[in-house]
């Protein structure tokens, strides 16, 4: 909004000349965002706690120290950074980009839904939610949306890392692949979402990956000069990112071990579909599955496991998701979770270091 207002006055008033930079506003973005994070953070936490008397409920399938370190704690926190993310963006966005409104659409879609399966589990008292194919049906419906509106600015150009400027094109099935590419995303960063800080360090580390390529796939001269496949427009995303870390950086303050609050589906189903959306945009659905890999091993030993035990009747873990594994055999929660950290980020650099090799 402020690019809007503000830039036609730059050439009369120097100092709004500022607004025309995606740098510039990509840090008042993230300062906007954390800063509202920080500032209504304490009021969100005690308005849902007197909404949710017993606060978020424990799976009973689940880690039995959660059932007495966790009881008790708020869910869909989720709202706090949704909150921040769509102030600090609509604030310093170009809001005549169409990207920014295409990943909006799936950010805030899935995490309509999210607030749904939230409010079913607290009101029910149970650990169970909207019906898990409801569920996945209306993440596709608004993804499948957003992929087709996507594919009408961006085409259908699938890129393949470590190569210059190769395009795929998959035709019509480019909106079911786009469309996976988001409602996976979302779900594995809902799977990994079981303990304090584990899931929302990680998404931050991946958006920070994700600005450094949406400005390069954006601009001209970086693309060129990686042989990246351009997306013009697509470094508007930038901005949209710098919220979502700031608004991630405000909720990690008070969802840090041991939580005063959980983001929830609202939250995790939201920061996932963002992700995905902002691959499909910047062509680099590949490189997402790199760096998002930490979210990826987590879906894999779900999937393990459960097929493990239905053909054989062994599981390979003593738990999924797999930080639950480690949970089992005694680790610490902090460690396990300062560990994943490590692991996202050496897989965020990873998939930078894909930008170069080609």
């Amino acid at each position: 909004m402020l690019y809007n207002l503000l830039t036609p006055l730059a050439d009369e008033y120097g100092i709004f000349n500022l607004f025309r930079y995606i740098s510039f506003r990509t840090g008042g973005a993230l300062m906007t965002a954390m800063l509202i994070s920080f500032i209504f953070g304490p009021a969100v936490i005690r308005w849902l706690k007197s909404k949710q008397a017993n606060g978020q409920p424990i799976r009973d399938d689940g880690p039995q120290s959660h059932i007495v370190k966790k009881q008790g704690t708020p869910t869909m926190g989720g709202f706090l950074i949704l909150m921040a993310l769509s102030v600090g963006t609509l604030l310093w966005a170009d809001l005549t980009n169409q990207f920014v409104w295409a990943v909006l659409l799936v950010t805030m879609g899935f995490g309509v839904i999210g607030f749904a399966d939230d409010y079913l589990k607290v009101t029910r008292g149970s650990s169970h939610g909207v019906p898990g194919r409801i569920k996945l049906l209306l993440e596709t419906i608004v993804a499948s949306a957003a992929a087709w509106w996507i594919m009408q600015l961006a085409g259908p150009g699938l890129a393949v890392p470590f190569y210059n400027e190769i395009l795929f094109s998959l035709g019509w099935f480019y909106v079911p692949f786009a469309a996976f590419v988001m409602v996976g995303t979302s779900n594995a960063v809902n799977l990994t979402d079981g303990l304090d800080g584990l899931a929302i360090m990680p998404v931050i580390i991946a958006t920070g990956a994700f600005l450094v390529i949406s400005y390069m796939v954006g601009n001209a001269v970086y693309s060129e000069y990686l042989g990246l496949p351009p997306v013009p427009g697509a470094g508007e995303l930038a901005v949209f990112c710098g919220a979502l870390i700031g608004a991630g950086l405000g909720f990690l303050w008070y969802n840090a071990p041991p939580a005063m609050i959980f983001m929830g589906d609202t939250g995790s189903l939201a920061l996932g579909g963002a992700l995905g959306a902002i691959a499909v945009v910047t062509k680099h659905e590949i490189v997402l599955a790199i760096i998002g890999g930490l979210f990826v091993l987590e879906t894999v030993s779900v999937i393990v496991q459960v097929v493990s035990f239905k053909l054989t009747g062994r599981r390979v873990f003593r738990m999924a998701p797999l930080h639950h594994h480690f949970e089992e055999k005694g680790w610490a929660e902090p460690t396990i979770v300062i560990r994943f950290w490590i692991i996202a980020l050496i897989l965020a650099l990873i998939g930078l270091a894909t930008l170069k090799l080609r």
